[in-house]
Order: structure tokens, then sequence, then C-alpha cells
């Protein structure tokens, strides 16, 4: 095979075919032209190992962003990043990350052409985010939809509110939720740390009335259960329902490192380069020491019976190695108990669909 084929199949396999229409009509006028982009570009730079596709083509669409005058080149690379595995939020934060180094006018039109792409797939925009003053600091929660009854999301400490993205897109319309950033985790990094679990709870009542979310179907993730329950046992008449998805009754001392996250997601989905994998890789390479110990700190000798009366129910992945359901049965005796299929201990990562469809029956 020469270089003029291995650049072809390169840029073909990148493109979906749509680069070598693209060559094909720049061969026309000027094969020179055309046979440096497939056998220098393409063959010489895009076919060697070493950095993998989908970082290549982000950084082609940076690169071309950054230039600016390469709508064109825009139109080609950023679906073939998709294509290579991007997600739509890499493009977006792309767009933003040029603004402070080629300036807002480049990052502007990257964003109308990345956007162009997107819509044409009919792929989402990120979701919805909300500045939050709570009474120490400030933080921000996502949102889908609207109401005054809602779903509240509490993210486990390890990550952040972006760990509900998928799962809140795949709630059915009409759903109003908010995932809100704790103390020490994502936008509230660097926030006062909690002096005990009623300050934590008191931060997601101040979400609930920042929001405008008057009643809501609490739904907690890891340790983060003792925080929900917190809320229902001061304010039973705030909280609709209680959802603990894998509840952490027994907690570690020592900080998690990127390596603890093989015990928390099953190993077939921490080895495919997929949103979700990336995204708690990013997260726990990248804790706050300090605000995970704050936050874990707080709801270490929490009485994790207490709800105020309010119903419980608790679901695991069918594959989580770090909940003793046994335990949590012992803990919430009257709850009833769902099973996750094909997933860990982050089951609303590997399984959003299927965490909606749960959170969602059990919210009628």
């Amino acid at each position: 095979m020469n270089r003029g084929e291995i650049g072809r199949r390169e840029f073909g396999r990148a493109t979906a075919g749509r680069g070598l229409a693209a060559t094909g009509r720049v061969r026309e006028a000027s094969p020179v032209l055309a046979a440096g982009v497939e056998e220098f570009i393409f063959a010489d730079v895009f076919s060697r190992s070493g950095l993998p596709a989908r970082e290549r083509e982000l950084l082609t669409v940076a690169v071309l962003a950054a230039l600016g005058g390469a709508d064109s080149q825009l139109g080609v690379h950023a679906p073939a990043a998709l294509d290579c595995g991007a997600d739509p939020e890499d493009l977006i934060q792309l767009c933003e990350q040029i603004a402070p180094y080629a300036g807002f006018p480049r990052a502007l039109n990257a964003l109308r052409a990345v956007r162009t792409v997107l819509e044409e797939r009919g792929l989402p925009l990120p979701l919805a985010v909300r500045d939050v003053e709570l009474r120490e600091f400030t933080t921000l929660a996502a949102t889908v939809g609207e109401g005054d009854e809602g779903i509240l999301l509490v993210h486990s400490p390890e990550l952040d509110r972006r760990m509900w993205r998928d799962m809140m897109r795949a709630l059915p319309e009409g759903h109003f939720a908010v995932a809100p950033d704790l103390r020490g985790a994502g936008a509230a990094v660097g926030a006062p740390l909690p002096q005990g679990l009623s300050e934590l709870a008191s931060d997601l009542v101040g979400v609930m009335n920042a929001t405008g979310l008057r009643r809501a179907h609490v739904v907690a993730q890891g340790a983060s259960a003792a925080i929900a329950c917190a809320v229902a046992d001061a304010h039973p008449d705030r909280v609709i329902h209680l959802t603990l998805i894998g509840p952490r009754t027994e907690l570690a001392t020592a900080v998690p490192g990127a390596v603890a996250l093989a015990d928390q997601m099953r190993p077939q989905t921490l080895a495919v380069d997929v949103w979700a994998s990336r995204y708690a890789r990013d997260r726990f390479a990248r804790l706050d020491p300090a605000g995970w110990m704050g936050l874990v700190g707080a709801v270490a000798n929490a009485e994790l019976g207490r709800t105020g009366g309010v119903q419980v129910s608790v679901v695991a992945g069918d594959s989580d190695a770090v909940v003793d359901l046994m335990l949590a049965g012992h803990t919430w005796p009257s709850a009833a108990v769902t099973r996750v299929p094909e997933a860990g201990h982050l089951a609303p990562l590997e399984a959003p669909e299927a965490c909606a469809q749960i959170v969602n029956a059990l919210s009628q």
C-alpha cells in the first residue's frame, strides 16, 4: 500500500468518507495539493501511532478554530472528531478553551460551526446550568425542565453534578430535575468545609429554594446517602421519596485515587473509551483532597436510619462490589431494593437509561 492509499484510507476512516469527496474536488484543480493532503497530512501525520484518533481530531479542530477562516475545514474535522469518539461536550469546551488564547471572535465562530454539526446530527447541547447563591458560597446546578416538584440529584463525594448528565437526559419529558455541586466538588471546590452533616443538608435545601423546587424526590449516590437522609429527617415536608443508589454505610478514610475507580466501575466500562469512563477517571485523578475529606468527614458518623418517616428505596448495580446490601437492609429495613443490570457502584454513569427508568417509576 503506497502513501496515497494509506492517506486515503485514514482520511476516509476518520471522516466516514466525507474527506475523500473533498480531496476529490481538490484533485480536479490541483493534484499537487490533493497529494499533499493525502500523503503528508493523513499518511505521514494522522496515521501514525501515538496520539489516538480522537485526540488528533480534537487538536485539529482546536488549531483550525484558533487560526480562523477555516470554516470548511472545521465542517470536516468537527464531525470527524465525533466519529472518532469525541463527546459533543468535548467540542463545546474546546471552543471555550479557545477564547482566552485566540480571542472571543474565533471562539464564537468555532462554536457556530460546532453547533451546526451537532444540530445536523440531532446531538444535545450541554445541560442548562444555574448559579446558586448559598449562605457561605456559590455553586452551580445543572437543570432540566421546570416546576415546583421534581428530582434533586446528589452526587457522590468523589464526583460532581455531571455524573447525572446522561441520566437527566434520559428522564421522560416533563420532569424537573436539579443536580448541584456539593461543597468541595466541581464548581464548589474551595467552599468553606462543612462543620457537620446538618450544614450539608441546609445547602441542599438552599438549592431547592433557589431553583423553586418546593418538594423533591431526593436521589443520592454513594456516601451522599447520609446527606439525603439528613434532609428528609430535618425537612420531611420537602421530601417526596428517597432513592439511595449504592448507599455507602461504611466509609474508607484514605483519599481515593484514580486506581480506586476500578472498584467502582466494571472493567468492561473502563476498558472502553467513552464519555462516562473518561469523566470518572478525570474526576478521580483531579479529586480535591480537602473537599473530599470535608464531605466524607461530615457524613462519617451519620445516623443513616433517620429519614423523618420518608419512604426509602435502595438501588444498586448488579456488579456493585462496594455496597453491602445486607447492611443496607438493616439500616433501611422497609426499603425496596432494585438491581441495575450491567452496572457497578456508579450505576448512573454505567447505566443512565436504566437508572432514569427506575427513578421515574419511583417518582410516580
